[in-house]
């Protein structure tokens, strides 16, 4: 059974950077065919995709988002972590880890989500 577990701070202050990471377990990263997604639901808005990393490295961003988003591997611990640059109160969401996607692929596990506020 695949878990998802995200870490992070959950106040970041505007221009700064938003760094999250994706620990899981019973599963390898790197098996072939998956992809590791991140999503976020604002208050008051739907769950918004970010972008994902396959299996291999490769990488897929929400065009709108994609100049301040990075998603890179750990192969070593088994995570996959998400850096959003220059941070604006509009970013305050819960943040999701996922395996699947990318985009309205199919998902088939999340973590239960971490709370992030952007503000001074």
């Amino acid at each position: 059974q695949v878990q998802l577990q995200e870490s992070g701070p959950g106040l970041v202050k505007p221009s700064q950077t938003l760094s999250l990471t994706c620990t899981v377990s019973g599963a390898s990263i790197t098996t072939k065919g998956y992809y590791w997604s991140w999503r976020r639901k604002p208050p008051g808005k739907g769950l918004e995709w970010l972008g994902a990393i396959r299996y291999d490295g490769n990488t897929d961003y929400n065009p709108a988002l994609w100049s301040r988003t990075s998603i890179t591997l750990d192969t070593s611990k088994n995570q996959f972590i998400l850096q959003l640059n220059s941070v604006t109160p509009e970013d305050t969401a819960l943040y999701y880890c996922a395996r699947g996607g990318p985009r309205d692929g199919a998902y088939d596990s999340c973590g239960q989500g971490t709370q992030v506020t952007v503000s001074s």
